[in-house]
């Protein structure tokens, strides 16, 4: 019993002590760089995505698992954002929440919404 609470234990402290080093990593900032590229990936295949959904089904998606003929690799991207739709699902908000690790810093030109269904007043208060 006193080897099953130590092995406990000692798994205890090593998964306290990964958190750390992963906390520190990221808090350091070297992550910045992949987690933008990653991010600017992600939020560019999801709205790709959700636009998509609009065409074939002539409106956006109650949710994003909604989404049909997903690749597996866009599912990572729809699983790295945050999807808003208003009630009747005629326009939403987008964010992304994971580039590579960290949460990503991006700012989209206006262009880049152009044509699509994207409102930012859309975005949820904190």
């Amino acid at each position: 019993m006193l080897i099953i609470g130590l092995a406990a234990l000692g798994l205890l402290i090593f998964l306290f002590i990964a958190y750390m080093v992963i906390h520190s990593i990221i808090i350091s900032g070297i992550t910045k760089g992949p987690d933008n590229l990653f991010g600017d990936q992600n939020l560019k295949t999801a709205v790709a995505l959700i636009e998509l959904n609009k065409v074939r089904y002539g409106k956006y998606p109650d949710k994003l698992s909604n989404i049909k003929f997903t690749g597996q690799w866009d599912q990572l991207a729809l699983n790295s954002v945050a999807y808003f739709p208003n009630a009747d699902h005629t326009r939403y908000y987008v964010e992304v929440e994971r580039g590579w690790v960290g949460k990503p810093t991006l700012q989209m030109p206006a262009e880049f919404w152009q044509g699509t269904g994207y409102d930012p007043s859309l975005k949820p208060k904190e």
